[in-house]
């Protein structure tokens, strides 16, 4: 792949623990937290160096896996310190930066990552999400986002689930509950085929990260 000064500016600047759109003078610590465009675009040059035989399929798994589960910017510093050293980017005239195009998802990612959420509707909520993040989830960011949210609402239906049984009341209102967590993950399977990319569930208790 290719790399413009753009990009290697960037991913200086992730290794570094700056975040991809800083503003005047931000300069976060390595333990700030990061988004999911920032271990897209560490994602990106794993599989670049990967394709320029950089390293063996053991090596791109294990790269890959640190990528997709960063928290930190701490956690991404490492695998671009990998790729690309530590040496500084040489200074260079102010210019304006390219826009670069998102990585548009392909049909088979659009249907596992309405899968996700669908599965609950045919009797396969929780598991279904939690094998579709563990497989596809590491080699797409986009399925391991639906996976990862459609898994957090499940089980947030679940534990409430055994909260209200046990009341009367709360007995009456799992019914409805349970309906309301069919119409959401039908929207969200929906959401997944249309590309969205940020959809999130109400009311949601999100354990998985």
């Amino acid at each position: 792949m290719e790399m413009t000064v753009f990009d290697l500016r960037r991913g200086m600047a992730v290794m570094a623990g700056v975040p991809t759109s800083p503003g005047p003078g931000q300069v976060p610590p390595a333990h700030l937290r990061v988004t999911d465009q920032d271990r897209e675009h560490v994602v990106e040059h794993v599989k670049a160096a990967y394709a320029e035989g950089r390293f063996d399929k053991l090596e791109f798994d294990d790269r890959l896996d640190r990528a997709m589960t960063a928290r930190t910017h701490g956690d991404l510093m490492p695998i671009m310190t990998e790729l690309y050293g530590t040496h500084p980017v040489p200074p260079h005239r102010p210019m304006p930066a390219p826009i670069r195009p998102q990585t548009v998802p392909n049909s088979n990612e659009l249907l596992v990552a309405s899968a996700a959420h669908l599965l609950m509707l045919v009797g396969i909520p929780i598991a279904g999400p939690l094998i579709l993040m563990l497989t596809g989830g590491k080699t797409s960011p986009y399925i391991r986002r639906h996976a990862v949210e459609a898994l957090n609402f499940q089980l947030t239906v679940l534990g409430a689930t055994i909260l209200l049984s046990l009341t009367i009341i709360g007995l009456v209102v799992v019914p409805v509950l349970w309906m309301g967590g069919f119409v959401l993950s039908v929207i969200g399977g929906i959401s997944a085929l249309s590309e969205k990319r940020w959809f999130d569930y109400p009311l949601t208790i999100r354990l998985v990260k």
